[in-house]
């Protein structure tokens, strides 16, 4: 990067307090953009951790299972759930059954939705309320993530400064990666990884390749 002159404005990553550091230390003046899959995810693990504690508490009161099956319907997006299988249903009567579960789980859509806000001034309103509205739960989930994200307010309002910005391309690449490592390769010409990754990419990469280029370099350095 130092070589051709160009200027990072800004990173996205995950709220990891080492990936933060690392920006900070070596791009000062880059601005962070906190990744909204990840924190989708972390909010999710956040739901299973909740769901877990709820469920052993209604075992021992009620004796029975009343939350068990339902967990990838929790962290399932709504227009994905299946009406053949009567996902929606087994949810909504899971819900019915306890309150702080179903909370936390119409929090978790109200948090996706800031990011679909039309602009960065909708988006902030929307993130200060869900703060607020999860401060003032009696979810302690809730009130624990409120603080994180309260903490971590204007990387993750820095997503609509920097046209949506997030780590899905890079995720993208670094899981093509893995998988071309563990392809097989017949010729010991290809036992080096850069090789691998190049004989796995390049149909790839072909493909993405405007019509007017048709040349691709023969094995660049991935590694």
């Amino acid at each position: 990067m130092k070589r051709s002159g160009a200027r990072i404005e800004a990173v996205a990553t995950d709220m990891g307090p080492a990936y933060i550091s690392a920006v900070r230390a070596n791009i000062p003046d880059a601005t962070l953009v906190f990744d909204h899959f990840h924190i989708i995810k972390l909010f999710n693990e956040k739901l299973t951790k909740l769901r877990h504690d709820l469920q052993r508490e209604a075992e021992n009161g009620l004796g029975k299972p009343v939350l068990k099956g339902i967990r990838w319907l929790l962290l399932k997006n709504p227009d994905n759930l299946d009406d053949k299988r009567n996902e929606r249903q087994r949810l909504d009567e899971a819900l019915k059954l306890n309150e702080p579960l179903a909370t936390a789980y119409y929090m978790k859509e109200e948090l996706r939705n800031i990011w679909h806000q039309p602009d960065k001034l909708s988006a902030q309103n929307a993130l200060d309320e869900w703060v607020k509205k999860a401060a003032a739960s009696d979810v302690n989930m809730l009130k624990q993530f409120s603080k994180t994200i309260a903490a971590h307010r204007s990387g993750i309002l820095a997503y609509f400064d920097f046209n949506g910005l997030s780590t899905g391309p890079l995720e993208g690449t670094n899981n093509k990666i893995k998988l071309c490592t563990k392809w097989p390769m017949v010729s010991e010409m290809s036992s080096s990884l850069n090789s691998k990754l190049w004989r796995c990419m390049k149909p790839i990469m072909s493909l993405s390749v405007k019509p007017k280029s048709t040349h691709l370099p023969d094995e660049p350095n991935f590694i």
